[in-house]
């Protein structure tokens, strides 16, 4: 049998190591809400709702070491603005979060329903 190894780790599969970048509650979904351009901090929490500010700044800082996004400060003294991005290797998971927001659009037409959330 064939693994896989990037850096210090060895996977049994390619898939393997992609989940490992990627998988979790939490990961593809940060990246998809920064697939259209960067977003602060603030601007990404307010988009999930239901994340904590722990585990997001802990995904952000595995996004960014497993080098899927940039993370951009302007200023020197606070408050300072942070932006984060994708970078040109988060990117190339474009297209993966797109197949996976179209099954899940065809998933809530099949067996769900679209509601609107007041906040």
């Amino acid at each position: 049998m064939n693994y896989v190894k990037l850096q210090d780790k060895v996977y049994p599969c390619p898939v393997s190591l992609a989940m490992d970048m990627v998988g979790g509650k939490w990961k593809a979904i940060i990246l998809f809400y920064l697939k259209n351009g960067g977003k602060r901090y603030n601007e990404l929490h307010k988009e999930m709702l239901s994340i904590s500010e722990m585990t997001l700044s802990l995904q952000l800082r595995q996004l960014e070491k497993d080098g899927l996004i940039t993370r951009k400060v302007f200023g020197k003294k606070p408050p300072v603005k942070v932006v984060y991005n994708l970078t040109d290797f988060g990117k190339t998971f474009i297209p993966v979060l797109e197949a996976l927001n179209e099954w899940g659009k065809q998933i809530v037409i099949e067996k769900g329903q679209f509601i609107s959330l007041e906040q």
